[in-house]
């Protein structure tokens, strides 16, 4: 005895997610929404992507578009059918940041996710840009902790394995930002897109000659510095 399985059709309100995805990419920017986004970018000390000229411009708006095209694609249709979330419900902005070609990137948890231990920091590694880690890229990071009472003596866990490092010149990325990890009993986090105005490079990485693998003064320097952060 077996039961065929069929595809199901992604719909919403009678549109499928992809047909609703290709409408939102072809959004045009009103000019007073262009104008707001420029103001508050040079405030900040952003660069402005239109003083480049209209092309680099056009190229910031298809990334910010591509961001809220996300809020419809196959991961979140899923995962809000699963536990019988209204897809309305979930609410995203478009976060616009300066993006800079790091050396290394990090995140930190304050409490050891492991063990729950309080007096420990919890932190993992990666060589360029941060996304390797953050998102769906396989392999390991470095990891370590650190006693929030003995910053200065981090204890490696585990070396990295991540096969690549991203790296991108000067530019800005739009991060996705939802309600999604604010609805009681939903785990909303990662469901959407961030996308940088420029292209990441990959670049496969050797960790025989990198000195946070290698040098054991430049990698206590180094975690001890994030540990502190």
């Amino acid at each position: 005895m077996w039961k065929q399985k069929f595809p199901v059709r992604q719909e919403f309100n009678g549109f499928t997610v992809g047909e609703i995805r290709e409408t939102v990419l072809q959004l045009t920017a009103p000019p007073p929404l262009v104008q707001e986004l420029k103001t508050k970018m040079q405030s900040s000390g952003m660069p402005w992507p239109g003083d480049e000229g209209e092309q680099r411009w056009e190229q910031a708006w298809l990334a910010i578009k591509k961001v809220w095209a996300s809020k419809w694609n196959e991961r979140a249709y899923f995962s809000t059918r699963k536990v019988k979330l209204d897809h309305d419900y979930l609410c995203m902005a478009v976060l616009v940041q300066e993006i800079i070609n790091a050396d290394y990137a990090f995140v930190i948890h304050t409490t050891n996710p492991s063990s729950g231990d309080s007096s420990e920091i919890y932190a993992e590694v990666v060589k360029g840009l941060g996304e390797t880690l953050v998102g769906a890229y396989p392999g390991r990071a470095l990891s370590f902790i650190s006693k929030k009472n003995a910053l200065d003596s981090p204890q490696v866990l585990g070396y990295p394995s991540k096969p690549v490092g991203l790296f991108i010149r000067r530019s800005i990325i739009f991060r996705s930002d939802s309600n999604g990890e604010d609805l009681e009993g939903y785990a909303g986090a990662g469901l959407y897109d961030s996308v940088p105005m420029d292209a990441e490079e990959e670049v496969v990485l050797d960790y025989s000659s990198d000195p946070l693998v290698t040098d054991g003064n430049f990698q206590k320097t180094i975690l001890s510095s994030i540990a502190r952060a």
